[in-house]
């Protein structure tokens, strides 16, 4: 099934994986370092910045794909920069008929200029309430700690202390080799003591024992990427017949959503090209699968195009698009009244709008 840009914009999404900090507009970095007298950017020219970031990302190597977030934390060291960026992510996603939506980011690394972890996300939750109030959809944040750093308790309790201003729940980033998500077992069992949400990167770029620890050590609710999970999955040559291992069974049978990223995925180096991506596999088997978009900037994409790379490639529809989002919506991380609401608001009469648009109720703002 084909479907016009046009429509594939105007249907309603719900993004859960995206980096605050990866999905930056190049003429606000470009503003942003002159304020801060930032002098360290490859170019001053919008479209030749975006440019840049885009060939820095597209190298098939995460390493690689991470070296562009040098600037856009350089240049996001102030509250102002900081709610900045959060705003104009609402606004940006509202344009491309996002719902809902859950950013991320790892707060330890704006704090080179004298914030506090405390002042950082105050900064960021006074930018999304702001877009929330002036664009009409509901955001949550999520704190990330890193792989790499011996603060991950700490972070915990960080994104605990703001559960009820806007904090919607923990997650474990950064490269997976070398840093197993075990290391940071006293930050997740907080976590859980406090009844608290939990996604955590794994199956990137490590193999399926990364998505094990996330889940039996971490008690990760969501995996954030998760490609590697095919590896416990023996798919017959001609791919008639699927046989799954025990951690794909598991996943599949506790409804365990993975946040897949095709555009990203595939400049990262976690898959070669995007029709070798196991989402076809995923889908076709039932998991809870939603589409995210990692990083805007870096992988120059958007949810819409997210959607027209899975129309293109695994031939997704209307009703697959619809079944995708509603289950994204459930995979969210808002109370359970939240999505409820947000789906029958509108996901599905912003979908019926669009099938039958002379007699579907018009979705309202949520």
């Amino acid at each position: 099934m084909f479907l016009e840009k046009s429509t594939l914009q105007a249907l309603p999404k719900v993004l859960l994986h995206e980096h605050l900090d990866g999905s930056m507009r190049p003429q606000t970095i470009i503003e942003l370092a002159k304020d801060a007298k930032y002098t360290k950017l490859p170019t001053t020219d919008p479209a030749a910045l975006a440019d840049w970031f885009f060939r820095g990302a597209n190298r098939g190597d995460l390493a690689g794909y991470l070296e562009g977030f040098a600037h856009t934390i350089a240049v996001t060291q102030t509250p102002e920069a900081l709610e900045r960026v959060a705003y104009e992510q609402v606004e940006d996603l509202k344009n491309d008929g996002v719902v809902y939506f859950e950013t991320r980011f790892a707060p330890v690394f704006h704090t080179k200029k004298g914030l506090t972890h405390l002042d950082v996300v105050s900064a960021v939750l006074k930018g999304l309430e702001r877009g929330q109030k002036d664009f009409g959809i509901p955001t949550g944040l999520l704190i990330c700690a890193m792989r790499n750093m011996k603060i991950s308790l700490e972070i915990a309790e960080l994104a605990v202390d703001f559960r009820d201003r806007g904090v919607v729940g923990f997650d474990l980033a950064g490269e997976e080799g070398g840093y197993p998500p075990k290391k940071h077992v006293d930050a997740f069992h907080y976590i859980q003591r406090q009844n608290f949400n939990i996604t955590v990167h794994a199956g990137e770029g490590y193999g399926k024992e990364s998505i094990w620890q996330a889940i039996q050590y971490c008690g990760a609710h969501r995996i954030g990427h998760g490609t590697r999970l095919i590896d416990d999955i023996a798919v017959a040559a001609d791919g008639t017949s699927v046989k799954l291992g025990g951690l794909a069974q598991y996943i599949l049978d506790k409804r365990i959503p993975l946040e897949i990223c095709l555009s990203s995925n595939v400049h990262t180096g976690a898959i070669p090209t995007v029709a070798e991506h196991p989402f076809r596999v995923l889908y076709r088997q039932q998991f809870r699968v939603t589409l995210n978009t990692d990083n805007r900037l870096m992988s120059r994409t958007s949810m819409t195009n997210e959607f027209r790379v899975a129309m293109d490639t695994f031939g997704l529809g209307l009703d697959d698009f619809e079944k995708i989002t509603i289950n994204s919506m459930k995979s969210s991380f808002l109370p359970y009244a939240e999505r409820i609401r947000i789906i029958y608001t509108a996901i599905k009469p912003g979908y019926a709008k669009i099938r039958y648009p002379e007699h579907a109720p018009a979705a309202r703002n949520v």
